[in-house]
């Protein structure tokens, strides 16, 4: 009868899987563990990024120059340190400064307005509601330092937050870095003989995969970061190291990455002169032709496999479900998904093949 066929039997247990799910949500029982979820999530996340940007450097200590693995690990951190600290003494007055005339920001748009409105009307330009352009921009300028006075117990939390995840990461690397060998191995222990050696090649290329992209990536947005903040310095626009660092951050998400990052830039060319959006947005074709045709094929090549037009619809979907965060994390995570697919599709042929041969 059909219902004892086995697919009836899977559908069955799905459907009070999912019912199962739903009263546990209604009962608020997944609370306890989306909170230990959250908390642990960007540590581990940002950890594990670092964890693959890292460990060849490791790995060339220990393997080249026949170093322990544990002193490896120290060096880098101490070499890291020392570089961040050296930073900070070159680049941290300069910062601080763009950052405090960043704050101005608002009163300069107000005046570019103003100069706008005088220009409009003095050509009796009727079509542009420029008393609407200057309230709206004087609205938002007045209603900044409101705003974060607010939301100062907000800011206070997010900040406090980000304080002890920063705090966190740096300790999570360190023992992923010092065991994180140790985790094939140990994921493949209930296998034996073929399987084993099976499910090792599986584990290797799924690491490979997601090295690939996130080294990759990384040294594209530190090159699109650098181009631009030449760039910046060439046409003379105002906060550059700021807007080069953030596209750096921005341009880690592939396509769309460092279209975002220059719309800080756009707002800065605004208020300093509108003919500066003209030259930031060519700044911005001419980085983007370099990235195309000379970094991203010497970086990244093919190695995920990937066709351009499914990494757009994945940064599409990945927007409204996971921000910034989700559009990060979706190419690395389809690859990943993609090789387990393909391996179990594989595993499955096998399967029936040897099936096929004992009867």
């Amino acid at each position: 009868m059909w219902w004892k066929h086995p697919y009836f039997k899977y559908i069955t247990a799905f459907i009070l899987l999912l019912i199962t799910i739903y009263f546990m949500q209604l009962l608020n029982i997944f609370s306890p563990f989306l909170t230990l979820f959250q908390t642990l999530f960007y540590p581990i996340l940002i950890a594990g990024f670092l964890f693959y940007l890292t460990r060849p450097v490791v790995e060339w200590l220990s393997r080249k120059l026949s170093i322990p693995l544990l002193a490896s690990i120290l060096i880098l951190f101490a070499a890291v340190g020392g570089l961040l600290a050296a930073g900070v003494s070159l680049l941290a007055s300069t910062i601080e400064e763009q950052a405090k005339n960043i704050s101005k920001l608002p009163d300069q748009l107000s005046k570019t307005a103003e100069e706008a409105r005088q220009g409009l009307e003095g050509k009796d330009m009727g079509m542009l509601s420029t008393n609407s352009l200057k309230q709206q921009v004087s609205k938002y300028a007045s209603s900044l330092g409101q705003d974060i006075g607010e939301h100062f117990a907000e800011t206070f939390s997010t900040v406090a937050g980000a304080a002890t995840v920063i705090i966190i990461i740096p300790f999570v690397l360190f023992f992923f870095l010092k065991d994180g060998r140790k985790l094939v191995p140990f994921l493949t222990s209930p296998f034996s003989g073929e399987k084993r050696e099976e499910a090792t090649r599986l584990f290797r290329r799924l690491d490979d995969t997601v090295a690939a992209y996130i080294i990759g990536q990384a040294t594209v947005a530190f090159v699109d970061g650098v181009l631009m903040y030449i760039s910046y310095l060439i046409i003379g626009l105002d906060y550059a190291l700021i807007l080069g660092l953030f596209v750096v951050v921005t341009a880690i998400i592939p396509f769309f990455g460092p279209i975002l990052g220059v719309i800080p830039a756009i707002v800065v060319a605004l208020a300093q002169a509108p003919i500066m959006v003209i030259y930031v947005l060519v700044a911005l074709i001419i980085v983007q032709q370099l990235e195309g045709n000379i970094v991203a094929p010497v970086v990244l090549g093919e190695r995920l496999h990937i066709h351009p037009l499914t990494i757009i619809f994945l940064l599409i979907v990945a927007a409204p479900l996971g921000g910034f965060i989700g559009m990060v994390i979706a190419v690395p995570l389809y690859s990943v998904i993609k090789v387990l697919l393909y391996n179990f599709y594989r595993y499955f042929q096998m399967y029936q093949e040897s099936k096929n041969r004992s009867v």
